[in-house]
């Protein structure tokens, strides 16, 4: 077969592609008009997960070219679109934009809906509690240093859940207006260098190293002075036309940075689901260890814990804990129960499909 032959072929596949993706946007625009008359919530992360989990058990059963990484990508920006169809949806997240957070956004919401950058988590927090967006998405697992504990701080008195997390795979490019051989100064912000040094120390050995305070100020810094590159996203990069002159150069090839979204609704059960809690305790011995047994005796796998002091009520450490399982999970349940009984403080402060990097 010619080149000219497999064109045609391809250009049929995208007529019927085009056609298919019409009959589905009506599709969509039905099940829009029936969650509008019953009040529901258009945004709905589990359903997302499982069409994606479908759609990649599919794709390996027919051994398709496609990888995990491209179906996610094809879905997002198709699911995107079904959001908008269905509602003029907005999601505020942590700016300013072309942050690392404006960049987890849109890997989750895709580009065909609305973004708020605000300058604060508070204000994320508070855009959504006052319904002028419809969800948030703020960093978690130290993106950038300090804005983990703060998104934690605030849990403690928003009545908003964690509705899905956001992974993304730590990918950080230099980029320049200048030859990566004429670099004498780079900007990043500080968490950047920390996941970049031992490329910066082989390859750039003389440049100086400049922190910021945001990537999109190491993007403005580096689009006016010659001779100075900025270690960057790719989205930061494309909104100060910088071209990439080396890509994916973090030291640690898998690493990752963690985003929540923050709304009002509720997951239900995917089968494969993480909640995550708030509890308190005062200062006393065995105090932890006595309030997390109930998950130890129960076989429930424990991710993540961290603690913040503070005294509001009597309480003078609060511990944030990451469990595998749904929280209307039987064995999950009980365990919550148990440990409200032990710490009288207890607060779920979201369940959530579990998901990988985007």
């Amino acid at each position: 077969m010619n080149l000219a032959e497999l064109r045609q072929q391809i250009d049929a596949l995208d007529e019927q592609i085009i056609l298919l993706l019409n009959q589905r946007a009506d599709l969509v625009h039905a099940v829009g008009l029936i969650k509008k008359a019953e009040g529901s919530s258009i945004y709905v992360p589990e359903r997302e997960e499982q069409v994606m989990r479908g759609l990649i058990l599919k794709a390996r059963q027919l051994q398709s070219r496609l990888p995990e990484e491209a179906i996610r990508a094809i879905y997002r920006e198709i699911m995107s679109v079904s959001l908008a169809l269905e509602k003029d949806l907005t999601i505020a997240f942590l700016g300013p934009e072309a942050s690392d957070t404006d960049h987890a956004a849109r890997r989750r919401f895709g580009a065909s809906v609305r973004y708020a950058a605000l300058p604060t988590l508070a204000e994320v927090f508070d855009a959504v509690a006052r319904h002028k967006a419809d969800y948030g998405v703020v960093p978690m697992e130290n993106p950038e240093p300090g804005a983990a504990q703060h998104t934690l701080e605030l849990f403690m008195e928003s009545e908003l859940r964690i509705c899905a997390q956001i992974m993304t795979r730590a990918e950080i490019h230099l980029a320049s207006q200048s030859p990566r051989a004429e670099l004498r100064k780079i900007y990043a912000h500080p968490h950047a260098f920390n996941l970049c040094r031992g490329w910066l120390l082989r390859n750039l050995p003389e440049a100086e190293l400049v922190e910021v305070a945001s990537t999109p100020g190491a993007a403005e810094r580096a689009a006016r002075e010659p001779h100075s590159g900025a270690l960057l996203n790719r989205v930061a990069a494309e909104a100060h036309d910088l071209p990439v002159r080396e890509a994916t150069i973090q030291d640690d090839a898998h690493a990752t940075a963690r985003f929540l979204v923050i709304g009002d609704a509720v997951a239900q059960p995917t089968g494969d689901d993480r909640t995550s809690l708030m509890f308190g305790l005062r200062d006393e011995p065995g105090a932890l260890s006595e309030a997390i047994e109930p998950f130890k005796r129960l076989g429930i796998n424990l991710h993540e814990i961290g603690n913040h002091a503070a005294k509001p009520k009597g309480w003078q450490h609060f511990f944030f804990v990451d469990i595998d399982g749904h929280a209307t999970d039987p064995k999950i349940a009980e365990a919550i129960s148990e440990v409200a009984q032990r710490c009288g403080l207890v607060k779920v402060l979201g369940t959530y499909p579990k998901s990988g990097p985007v």
